[in-house]
């Protein structure tokens, strides 16, 4: 492969979210997409200019409290139709509730746990294909095109963040493309972030939270010094969760 032809193969994954796809168009045997509407337009590139992330404060998330879950699963329709007959341990699961607790003082704390976008995703490093790739901006995500079910990126990610649809899907979002056979994970509500100009909408899991009135999900650009989230991870002493591993994730923690 020529390097002209491997950057054009980089600049189509990284555009993914932001190419149409027609409606029900046939992928592989068993698998098949509906269209992404409101996406960011093909002649608009991703650049990084920007980086997408979140600061999680673990002492404003209430414990039992699954607004982040549910919201999540109502916005890109997840555990509906016909993944409601699958297992429990089979059913998709973006964003999850942890409770961790200090064995030596007991202390407890809840979180929610999804992909944390990376900024070495080792998803994308063992990926065979290509499908798992990390856009311009720091999300990461997977092109269902040719993601091929392998389930090596499921293997590769320390946060167990990634989930396999085992079956065929219907009366899905228009949003959130997705097939059986293939893997998917938290996309920070990529579609939100590409309509949004304004850079003045939260994922759907933050929105969530705020409507709460907990408002532990604080969500922006990384890179602007006077965003909200910058401020907050200035301010406040925060974490990344197995930061040993040196994979600089967009979402921080405070409070573990």
């Amino acid at each position: 492969m020529s390097k002209s032809e491997a950057a054009s193969n980089g600049l189509s994954r990284r555009k993914f979210l932001g190419a149409s796809v027609a409606a029900g168009a046939s992928v592989a045997p068993g698998i098949s997409l509906i269209s992404v509407a409101n996406a960011k337009p093909v002649d608009q590139a991703i650049s990084d200019e920007k980086r997408w992330g979140m600061l999680i404060d673990t002492n404003k998330c209430a414990k039992g409290c699954s607004a982040c879950v549910d919201a999540c699963n109502t916005e890109n329709g997840l555990n509906t139709g016909d993944e409601q007959n699958s297992r429990q341990e089979q059913k998709a699961q973006w964003i999850r509730k942890v409770d961790l607790r200090d064995k030596l003082t007991g202390h407890e704390v809840s979180l929610p746990l999804m992909c944390q976008h990376c900024e070495n995703p080792p998803c994308v490093d063992v990926c065979p294909t290509g499908a798992s790739f990390k856009r311009e901006d720091g999300v990461v995500l997977v092109d269902k095109h040719i993601c091929i079910g392998c389930r090596y990126c499921m293997m590769a990610c320390p946060y167990k963040a990634r989930s396999f649809i085992h079956e065929e899907l219907t009366n899905q979002v228009e949003n959130t493309p997705r097939g059986k056979g293939t893997v998917e994970s938290c996309t920070l509500c990529v579609h939100r972030i590409d309509e949004d100009t304004n850079n003045q909408r939260d994922p759907a899991c933050a929105e969530a939270c705020n409507t709460e009135g907990h408002k532990a999900m604080i969500f922006g650009d990384l890179k602007d010094a006077s965003s909200d989230v910058s401020k907050a991870l200035k301010q406040h002493s925060s974490k990344a969760i197995r930061e040993d591993l040196g994979l600089n994730p967009g979402i921080r923690y405070r409070g573990i």
